[in-house]
């Protein structure tokens, strides 16, 4: 062992006494130029320990921290293991040493799967929505428009507050709120010509609206007011229009249960077996295994509505379908990944228990509604 495992050379004084230690202290024993002196008392009460102990006879306590008989120094403090180490005048002791090399290192917990939501809430919240919307749309089918009527105009309130909270954009709530409930009762008498004339009243009262207020900032608030308008109550139109056929009922609940079979197999096939990211900047948690199970999902779900709910349906016809729907319901979803991204928020709301905020369902539903509609009038006509 050196001398410079037990620190810097001690100063006069610090041992107490001098009258009996040379001026020579170049070694912690007192050998100095091949003589043994009787050295210093080494006080291994404020030592650290970072060597193994030399092997040291045992001295009896005379008392004191100096041998005054035997001029051999006491050993004591944390030199034993059972003694806590305290700090050290010339340093200080590493309050978490690292453990020795070959000491066994405790086994890490493995990691489990988690679904990130509350499956119970969201399951039963869930439930109930289909309910309603499966009575209404069973029962009278006004009640049905008036459903997707308020699901709008709770989206719109949802998305113009987040756009407000996070990048100041001021996209008019009114104008869009109106003009979104008038577009949906419009597809649903008018059909797309009446959709597509609400769309463009209500982009000019956007227009309108927003002159009230100061010119700063005007053309990002209506520019996000018409896509608010586009995005939300003009696509949902769609889901109206498929109503006005005679099997419109049997439609809206084939493209809802087609949808919604598909962001299940995603859900369970990527939670399962998931390894490959699909698309690791927009929505980290989407894998490939998992689109591979909303397509394998929604196409056979496809083939049994088109044959069993659809009149004059093909199974062929279902499994086209089933495979367009998966894909637009991925792509909806990867889209308000990227809106929420930019906004750098989680979810466009709450209002809904384990599911986010009206727009968090909506995300899927709305690029689909028109596919839907347009190969359902292709496939088997317009009813």
């Amino acid at each position: 062992m050196n001398d410079s495992s037990w620190g810097a050379p001690p100063q006069a004084g610090y041992w107490g006494s001098t009258d009996r230690v040379p001026a020579q202290q170049g070694h912690a024993y007192g050998h100095v130029q091949g003589t043994a002196t009787a050295g210093p008392s080494y006080d291994a009460h404020d030592a650290q320990q970072t060597r193994p102990m030399p092997i040291v006879p045992d001295v009896p306590d005379h008392g004191g921290d100096q041998d005054d008989d035997r001029g051999a120094a006491r050993l004591s403090g944390p030199l034993f293991r059972d003694e806590t180490p305290q700090a050290h005048p010339y340093g200080e002791v590493p309050q978490n040493p690292e453990p020795m090399p070959d000491a066994p290192q405790p086994a890490p917990e493995p990691r489990k799967k988690s679904a990130g939501r509350d499956l119970g809430a969201a399951i039963g919240v869930g439930v109930g929505l289909g309910a309603v919307i499966v009575a209404s749309l069973f029962v009278v089918k006004a009640v049905f428009v008036g459903v997707v009527a308020v699901a709008v105009v709770v989206g719109l309130w949802e998305l113009t507050k987040r756009l407000d909270e996070r990048k100041d954009i001021k996209a008019p709530l009114v104008p869009l709120a109106i003009g979104g409930a008038a577009m949906v009762v419009a597809g649903y008498v008018r059909g797309a010509e009446g959709a597509w004339i609400t769309m463009a009243l209500t982009a000019l009262a956007v227009l309108v609206w927003r002159m009230t207020e100061p010119p700063e900032g005007y053309l990002k608030d209506v520019t996000a007011g018409v896509f608010s308008a586009f995005y939300v109550p003009f696509l949902a139109t769609f889901v109206t229009m498929m109503l006005m056929a005679d099997d419109g009922p049997w439609r809206v609940l084939t493209f809802l249960l087609l949808t919604v079979v598909s962001d299940t197999g995603a859900y369970a096939v990527g939670w399962r077996f998931g390894r490959h990211k699909l698309a690791p900047r927009i929505s980290p948690g989407k894998t490939r295994e998992g689109l591979f199970g909303a397509v394998a999902f929604a196409m056979a779900a496809g083939a049994l509505c088109l044959h069993f709910l659809i009149d004059d349906g093909r199974w062929w016809q279902g499994l086209l379908l089933g495979l367009a729907v998966s894909a637009t319901a991925t792509l909806g979803d990867l889209g308000e990944s990227m809106i929420k991204r930019d906004l750098g928020i989680k979810d466009m709301g709450t209002l809904l228990p384990g599911h986010g905020g009206i727009m968090d369902r909506l995300d899927s539903l709305l690029p689909t509604a028109p596919v839907v509609w347009l190969l359902l009038v292709l496939f088997v006509g317009s009813g």
